[in-house]
């Protein structure tokens, strides 16, 4: 295994830009000859996918994605309700309850997979885990504090 295409959020750019669709359309920018099948390829967020991502996941063709943090955890822990509030206000769907497994994808909670794995792994993913959501929240604070004066729409 190894990585096709790393990206970030891109926000200030563009409000689309989230780091899902602007990772998909740096993997589409690619040479077909140079870009692997979606289907063989692990989608790796930091965050569930917000409607807007589970869309163009969708539409890319990629049969999965893993996520760090969940919608609460990125409401709550984050400062960045708006995945919550699209999802209840636009489709209706309470506490971010969309079906999970469905005829175009399966998404996994790292956290949840780290939790099922083998005695043997399961302490190191753990840890691991604990590891990166310090660091990203490190770094959360940096990005939050830099774009009070931004013109994103939904920041």
């Amino acid at each position: 295994m190894s990585v096709v295409i790393a990206e970030t959020n891109n926000e200030i750019e563009n409000p689309l830009w989230h780091g899902e669709v602007h990772a998909l359309k740096k993997f589409y920018e690619l040479a077909a000859v140079d870009r692997p099948d979606p289907k063989n390829c692990l989608f790796l967020a930091t965050h569930e996918p917000c409607s807007l991502c589970l869309s163009a996941i969708t539409w890319t063709g990629f049969d999965n994605f893993y996520y760090l943090f969940g919608y609460t955890d990125t409401a709550d822990r984050f400062n960045i309700p708006h995945d919550l509030k699209i999802l209840q206000q636009v489709f209706r769907i309470e506490g971010g309850a969309y079906a999970r497994e469905n005829e175009f994808w399966k998404c996994h909670d790292l956290r949840e997979a780290a939790e099922k794995s083998g005695p043997d792994k399961r302490a190191a993913l753990l840890e691991r885990i604990t590891k990166l959501e310090s660091t990203y929240a490190e770094l959360s604070d940096e990005y939050q504090s830099s774009k009070e004066d931004n013109e994103i729409p939904l920041s």
